[in-house]
């Protein structure tokens, strides 16, 4: 790509987090949409249903994501009517993986550059969350993780310190809505907003959607 291109590209921001806790996963993002120094939006759903078992949460160019989402939503359900059976967590996060490896590498003036938390529920009661980071390489995660997003550094730091193995999806919710918090404070692309999603055996729910105000 040219370098003047490259510079004239507008450059966004985000936070994304999943924690996975012994009794479910918890899921949340901040809704600031950011095109460089300008807000475009104050308001956005960076978490999102892709069906009735699994949520995602995006972080990258905006077009690209809301592409991204529509393609899995459809062929997770193509794969389900064509085998009869419901795909897993994991199947659903290796064709994010398959999806972003293949744009990524395509010929583009302005490739498509997209990180993604995925999370959900299988048939036989599991619940599992997986990172497919925006160079397309997938993993399940086991404690938690925050992607690529700009807010990464100051949410996994405080992870890193606050998060234990074991802790209950309640006080998941409180942790990410802390590490949320400390994220837009530093973070000049988070803010405005939060939504937080549980991922349990009795399915997902969103159970916070609010204004973040500082506190500190």
């Amino acid at each position: 790509m040219d370098e003047e291109l490259k510079k004239s590209i507008l450059k966004t921001g985000t936070t994304i987090l999943g924690i996975v806790c012994k009794d479910g996963v918890v899921m949340a993002a901040d809704r600031q949409v950011t095109a460089g120094n300008i807000v475009l939006n104050k308001k956005y759903p960076k978490v999102t249903n892709i069906n009735d078992y699994l949520v995602g949460s995006w972080t990258g160019g905006v077009a690209d994501a809301q592409r991204l989402g529509k393609l899995i939503a459809a062929e997770l359900r193509l794969k389900e009517l064509r085998s009869k059976v419901r795909p897993t967590v994991k199947q659903a996060a290796n064709l994010v993986s398959t999806i972003t490896y293949s744009q990524i590498r395509q010929l583009s003036t302005i490739p498509s550059i997209v990180g993604m938390l995925v999370a959900g529920f299988n048939e036989d009661g599991s619940i599992e969350l997986y990172s497919v980071e925006p160079a397309g390489s997938v993993y399940k995660v086991e404690d938690y993780d925050a992607n690529f997003g700009s807010g990464m550094p100051y949410v996994l730091g405080l992870l890193e310190r606050q998060y234990k193995e074991g802790m209950t999806v309640n006080e998941g919710v409180e942790l990410a809505m802390e590490a949320l918090k400390s994220s837009t404070q530093r973070d000049i692309g988070s803010g405005f907003g939060i939504d937080v999603f549980t991922i349990t055996k009795e399915g997902i729910k969103k159970v916070i959607e609010k204004e973040i105000k500082p506190t500190y």
